[in-house]
Protein backbone atom coordinates (compact mmCIF):
# COMPACT_ATOMS: atom_id res chain seq x y z
CA UNK A 1 0.00 0.00 0.00
CA UNK A 2 1.28 3.41 -1.25
CA UNK A 3 -0.08 6.81 0.30
CA UNK A 4 -1.47 8.94 -2.49
CA UNK A 5 -0.14 12.80 -2.34
CA UNK A 6 -3.35 14.41 -2.80
CA UNK A 7 -2.19 17.97 -3.11
CA UNK A 8 0.32 17.19 -5.33
CA UNK A 9 -2.00 15.20 -7.65
CA UNK A 10 -4.43 17.50 -7.61
CA UNK A 11 -1.58 19.71 -9.02
CA UNK A 12 -0.96 17.72 -11.61
CA UNK A 13 -4.44 17.09 -13.28
CA UNK A 14 -4.38 18.12 -16.90
CA UNK A 15 -7.24 20.98 -15.93
CA UNK A 16 -9.32 22.59 -13.63
CA UNK A 17 -13.35 21.04 -13.03
CA UNK A 18 -11.68 17.58 -14.29
CA UNK A 19 -11.94 14.87 -12.01
CA UNK A 20 -10.13 11.86 -11.55
CA UNK A 21 -11.51 8.89 -9.55
CA UNK A 22 -8.22 7.83 -6.71
CA UNK A 23 -9.82 5.03 -5.25
CA UNK A 24 -12.88 2.88 -4.91
CA UNK A 25 -14.82 2.06 -1.70
CA UNK A 26 -17.55 -0.68 -2.03
CA UNK A 27 -19.52 1.38 -4.39
CA UNK A 28 -18.78 4.69 -2.96
CA UNK A 29 -15.97 6.72 -5.22
CA UNK A 30 -13.54 9.38 -3.89
CA UNK A 31 -12.68 11.84 -6.87
CA UNK A 32 -10.11 14.87 -6.61
CA UNK A 33 -10.38 18.16 -8.30
CA UNK A 34 -8.34 21.10 -8.93
CA UNK A 35 -10.46 24.09 -8.30
CA UNK A 36 -9.11 27.33 -10.40
CA UNK A 37 -10.98 30.66 -9.28
CA UNK A 38 -13.98 29.53 -12.00
CA UNK A 39 -17.55 29.05 -11.78
CA UNK A 40 -18.96 25.42 -11.96
CA UNK A 41 -22.75 25.40 -13.44
CA UNK A 42 -25.66 23.85 -11.18
CA UNK A 43 -26.14 20.62 -11.16
CA UNK A 44 -28.12 17.36 -9.10
CA UNK A 45 -27.40 14.05 -8.50
CA UNK A 46 -29.23 11.00 -7.46
CA UNK A 47 -27.28 10.13 -4.77
CA UNK A 48 -25.70 11.87 -1.39
CA UNK A 49 -22.25 13.93 -2.58
CA UNK A 50 -19.69 14.84 0.16
CA UNK A 51 -17.54 17.54 -0.76
CA UNK A 52 -14.26 18.01 1.34
CA UNK A 53 -11.99 20.66 0.83
CA UNK A 54 -8.45 19.53 1.08
CA UNK A 55 -6.76 23.12 0.93
CA UNK A 56 -8.23 26.21 -0.55
CA UNK A 57 -11.77 27.64 -0.42
CA UNK A 58 -15.19 26.65 -2.41
CA UNK A 59 -17.41 28.84 -2.45
CA UNK A 60 -21.07 27.01 -2.94
CA UNK A 61 -24.26 27.94 -3.68
CA UNK A 62 -27.34 26.00 -2.55
CA UNK A 63 -30.87 26.54 -2.02
CA UNK A 64 -29.76 30.51 -3.38
CA UNK A 65 -27.84 30.98 0.05
CA UNK A 66 -23.73 30.84 -0.03
CA UNK A 67 -21.34 28.82 1.56
CA UNK A 68 -17.39 29.32 2.22
CA UNK A 69 -16.40 25.84 2.61
CA UNK A 70 -12.94 26.13 4.26
CA UNK A 71 -10.35 23.46 4.01
CA UNK A 72 -10.73 20.72 6.27
CA UNK A 73 -14.05 21.10 6.27
CA UNK A 74 -16.91 19.17 4.40
CA UNK A 75 -20.14 19.83 3.20
CA UNK A 76 -22.62 16.95 2.29
CA UNK A 77 -25.32 17.81 -0.30
CA UNK A 78 -28.64 15.63 -0.08
CA UNK A 79 -29.74 13.57 -3.39
CA UNK A 80 -31.86 15.79 -5.29
CA UNK A 81 -30.42 19.15 -4.09
CA UNK A 82 -29.16 21.63 -7.12
CA UNK A 83 -26.09 22.90 -6.13
CA UNK A 84 -23.12 25.17 -7.95
CA UNK A 85 -20.28 26.52 -7.63
CA UNK A 86 -19.54 30.33 -7.62
CA UNK A 87 -16.13 32.02 -9.13
CA UNK A 88 -13.40 32.38 -6.18
CA UNK A 89 -13.32 28.91 -5.47
CA UNK A 90 -9.30 27.77 -5.58
CA UNK A 91 -7.24 24.91 -3.94
CA UNK A 92 -8.11 21.29 -4.09
CA UNK A 93 -11.35 19.38 -3.43
CA UNK A 94 -12.23 15.81 -2.90
CA UNK A 95 -15.49 14.25 -3.77
CA UNK A 96 -17.09 11.01 -1.80
CA UNK A 97 -19.62 9.92 -4.12
CA UNK A 98 -21.67 6.72 -5.65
Amino acid sequence: MTPIPLLDAAAQLPEAWSSRVFARFGGARLKLVRMDDTAYPEEVHNDDEGLLVLDGVMVLRVHGDTVHVRAGELCVIPAGTPHSVEAGSRGTLLILDT
